[in-house]
């Protein structure tokens, strides 16, 4: 597995005028593994926009390393920079504590009877998406307390595809301290997400031990 982060060049508008919606960023981060591409593989890939001091940054975490240079497509030139993952996985224990940060698409599917399709429903209250994250934290590898994590952005993101019309996708930007429970379970999280949207900016949840 890898990590890997490139500053977006947010003030080349010109340069960055594609990036209006979240499909737009899945495209790019496809782009970034033209082997794959070549052969018609598609592995998981995860991936959020992180913004700090003013900059954006497009984080990634996926199975093969990318190619920097896709990376800086729409970033600033000599700022793509990806490592391995591994080691830092391995160095996870179950009762390590740990700041993290997550954005998740908070939605419930509500059953329509037998033979139809589920309908999706955002999460819209602070209270109901508290409660999305604490409901899939113990089945996930980890424990939280809801005096220890809380809600630091909310609001919608864009979704366009071809010939369909624009979906506004809930958002809930989640910072906090937790406590691994299951190793296992939680790293896959790390390299495989939580919840819905995975290939669209959700569900990529970074964590740094607390020393």
């Amino acid at each position: 597995m890898y990590i890997s982060r490139v500053e977006i060049d947010s003030d080349n508008r010109r340069k960055i005028k594609n990036l209006s919606h979240v499909a737009a960023y899945h495209s790019w981060v496809e782009d970034c593994f033209p082997i794959e591409k070549d052969e018609g593989i598609r592995t998981r890939k995860l991936w959020r926009v992180d913004r700090l001091n003013g900059r954006a940054y497009l984080l990634l975490v996926s199975e093969n390393k990318p190619d920097l240079l896709g990376l800086e497509k729409y970033g600033v030139e000599g700022s793509a920079q990806t490592k391995s993952y591994d080691e830092f996985l391995e160095e996870i224990k179950e009762g390590s504590v740990m700041k993290f940060r997550v954005v998740l698409n908070p939605v419930v599917a509500l059953s329509q009877g037998t033979g139809n399709k589920n309908k999706i429903k955002p999460h819209v209250t602070v209270e109901q998406q508290m409660k999305y994250l604490l409901d899939r934290s113990s089945k996930n590898g980890f424990e939280l307390e809801e005096s220890n994590f809380s809600i630091v952005e909310r609001g919608y993101e864009n979704f366009y595809k071809d010939g369909q019309k624009k979906v506004r996708l809930i958002k809930a930007v989640y910072e906090g301290v937790l406590t691994v429970s299951n190793k296992e379970l939680f790293n896959r999280i790390l390299t495989e997400g939580i919840g819905k949207k995975r290939a669209y900016g959700f569900g990529l949840m970074t964590v740094i031990p607390v020393v």
